[in-house]
């Protein structure tokens, strides 16, 4: 081990050891950006970042196990990177499936889709509800992959699928009129029956949402990271762990 790796393991302890456990998120939002330019400057390519990037999911998830998260929602593809190259959709779609396949195989963790499954390849369509179908008993954190994952898009097919299930039932637009609410939207929602993000953590510097979890972070406490994901750290994590419980929340009072 060299100086600075010696230095870093007891900065992070430190960290940690001031962390208070009473005031840890229990969902996680994370929003993993900065694949493509971590693997750019390091002189990739794009599917290297992305590999990269998927690596650390597993370390992650080990981090938020130790800390009693209890939910993390997990940002791998927006329905606004369908306009990236075929070349580089078509691996980083390989990249999510192995991801998925691992994160099922490892036997701690829920896995649950969130997003426009009809949007996505057949056979990455497969191999998520397999991994939702096979961790259904696992009592490890819920882990929510977001593939195909739009907030207005959630939003849209929420209605949608409220409008339908009142269609079946014959109510008359007067009646889903004054039936319709917040509640009523929420359980309609990818996430429903979920607790909403308590905490929503972006890396590469980026000082915005991009969608993500619109309904669901109306008072979610941000905080945003320099760092590329592929170089996110867990002194990066815990860092983000303090300041959010350094943070008086008032809900939008």
């Amino acid at each position: 081990m060299n100086l600075r790796d010696l230095v870093y393991g007891l900065y992070a302890r430190r960290v940690e050891g001031r962390l208070d456990h009473d005031q840890v998120p229990k969902h996680i939002g994370l929003i993993l950006d900065g694949n493509r330019r971590w693997a750019k400057a390091s002189g990739g390519t794009a599917a290297q970042g992305h590999k990269a990037g998927a690596d650390k999911i597993t370390e992650f998830l080990g981090w938020c196990a130790e800390t009693e998260v209890e939910v993390a929602t997990l940002w791998l593809l927006s329905t606004d990177n369908f306009d990236r190259p075929q070349e580089e959709l078509t691996a980083l779609f390989g990249i999510i499936e192995d991801t998925v396949r691992g994160l099922a195989a490892d036997g701690r963790w829920r896995v649950h889709h969130v997003g426009a499954l009809d949007l996505l390849p057949a056979h990455t369509q497969a191999v998520l509800k397999e991994a939702e179908e096979a961790t259904t008993g696992n009592t490890g954190i819920l882990v929510n992959v977001a593939v195909g994952y739009g907030g207005r898009q959630e939003i849209a097919d929420a209605v949608r699928s409220l409008l339908l299930e009142h269609a079946e039932k014959g109510t008359s637009f007067e009646e889903l009129a004054e039936t319709v609410d917040v509640e009523r939207i929420s359980e309609h929602l990818y996430t429903r029956g979920q607790p909403d993000p308590d905490l929503v953590i972006r890396t590469s510097g980026e000082q915005r949402l991009s969608g993500f979890m619109l309904w669901q972070s109306a008072h979610s406490e941000y905080y945003f990271c320099e760092v590329f994901w592929p170089a996110f750290r867990k002194v990066d994590f815990l860092r983000a762990l303090r300041d959010y419980a350094a943070r008086h929340r008032r809900y939008g009072a």
